[in-house]
């Protein structure tokens, strides 16, 4: 608690204070009143336009580079999902719920640990009794962005059957240079469309080393890095 509390970064919830005696636990954290990124990605009311789901895909970005390398010691979130990503009242992403987060030493790189996070925005590598880093987040910011891409969530069973697993249709439509099919008939830059389906696309890799690091991610989604190398498909189980 010691450690969130000293991070400070405009895309981090804010962690006001806490309680630790006995049975009396409680955390206080900065009131966001516009709720959870889910709420907002998939009721049914007003969905957010393309130009806020690409402000809101860089500030979660923006929010875990500072986790990963600019914090004193990196924090590994561990459980990165729409749901505990909140909007302030000015549509600002924040990312929130620390419960689960993992802090490494200064000449750490990775750590062993169990299983945290949630089903289906976890990394392939929980389940292989090997060593977790921060490129388990960035699976995991892969899996929101292109959620927030598509406004729809990883699985949906009430959609046709090759567009149940997101991950996958998501890879079917851009193999097959159809890449509009993921937005229905919204209009949309069609360069920056492109762009974060690779980035997201490269952030699900089943091989960590392959995946980009958060920094990577945030050049990317800003334009600096241009030159996006086409992602090969994420894993040979599941395509």
């Amino acid at each position: 608690m010691q450690a969130i509390g000293r991070t400070h970064h405009k895309n981090l919830v804010r962690l006001l204070g806490y309680s630790a005696e006995d049975s009396k636990r409680l955390l206080v954290y900065e009131y966001m009143s516009n709720g959870s990124l889910a709420d907002l990605l998939f009721r049914d009311e007003r969905q957010p336009t393309w130009s806020e789901r690409v402000t809101i895909a860089l500030d979660v970005a923006r929010g875990l580079l500072y986790l990963h390398e600019e914090c004193k010691a990196p924090i590994i979130h561990c459980d990165i999902k729409p749901q505990n990503i909140l909007m302030d009242e000015f549509w600002n992403a924040k990312i929130s719920d620390f419960g689960l987060a993992k802090l490494l030493m200064p000449d750490q790189t990775r750590t062993f640990t169990g299983v945290r996070g949630t089903r289906g925005y976890l990394a392939p590598e929980w389940q292989k009794n090997t060593p977790i880093s921060v490129k388990a987040d960035v699976y995991s910011y892969g899996i929101v962005l292109l959620e927030i891409v598509c406004c729809r969530r990883n699985m949906d069973v009430n959609v046709r059957a090759e567009e149940i697993i997101l991950s996958t249709w998501v890879y079917k439509c851009f193999v097959g240079r159809e890449l509009h099919k993921l937005v229905g008939g919204e209009e949309v830059d069609k360069k920056t469309l492109e762009n974060m389906v690779k980035v997201g696309l490269w952030c699900i890799q089943d091989e960590p080393a392959l995946r980009p690091s958060m920094k990577s991610v945030v050049l990317m989604l800003q334009g600096i890095t241009t030159d996006i190398a086409i992602p090969p498909c994420p894993t040979t189980t599941s395509m």
